[in-house]
């Protein structure tokens, strides 16, 4: 089964996959509400703004294996991401991400390496993975790699270019 056709859910409970997104370039992050990369949601939403009308989201997935820092229940984890950052891109429900419980998106993603070579367990809060549409993994980016940095920006317009 591809990455696209994962079976996942909406913030708000509602069934849903990476593909019925109908994106040809997806930004998957773990995300997390009381982190010190949680100011990366702004990155994050530029990022939507800048490319969204160029078949580009974000896809951001709540998760509190981190120290505790998405305490939050779906409603409070939603206002949060409008009032505090105008989040536009999709929020899905909180998932875990290691572990024995480990969502299936975040199996397959884990086996996908780093520009190191470094394959395995999500390190922390703000993990990414450039997705192209068919589900196909383009790059994984550590957590303190900025949404807009240089090398981030540049892979996104590659992706967006060749799709």
């Amino acid at each position: 089964m591809s990455i696209a056709e994962i079976e996942l859910r909406t913030l708000s409970g509602e069934p849903a996959t990476l593909g019925g997104l109908g994106c040809r370039v997806l930004l998957v992050v773990n995300v997390a509400s009381k982190c010190g990369l949680t100011p990366q949601y702004a990155g994050l939403e530029r990022l939507q703004q800048r490319y969204g009308d160029q078949g580009f989201s974000v896809a951001a997935f709540p998760c509190d294996q981190f120290a505790g820092q998405e305490p939050g229940t779906p409603e409070e984890i939603a206002q949060f991401c409008s009032a505090t950052y105008g989040v536009t891109f999709p929020v899905f429900e909180k998932i875990d991400v290691n572990g024995p419980n480990r969502h299936p998106l975040y199996a397959e993603l884990v086996t996908v390496p780093d520009a190191n070579g470094e394959a395995g367990d999500i390190q922390w809060n703000f993990e990414k993975f450039l997705v192209r549409g068919d589900g196909a993994v383009a790059a994984r980016f550590r957590p303190r790699t900025e949404p807009e940095s240089p090398e981030l920006v540049e892979l996104i317009e590659k992706e967006l270019a060749r799709s």
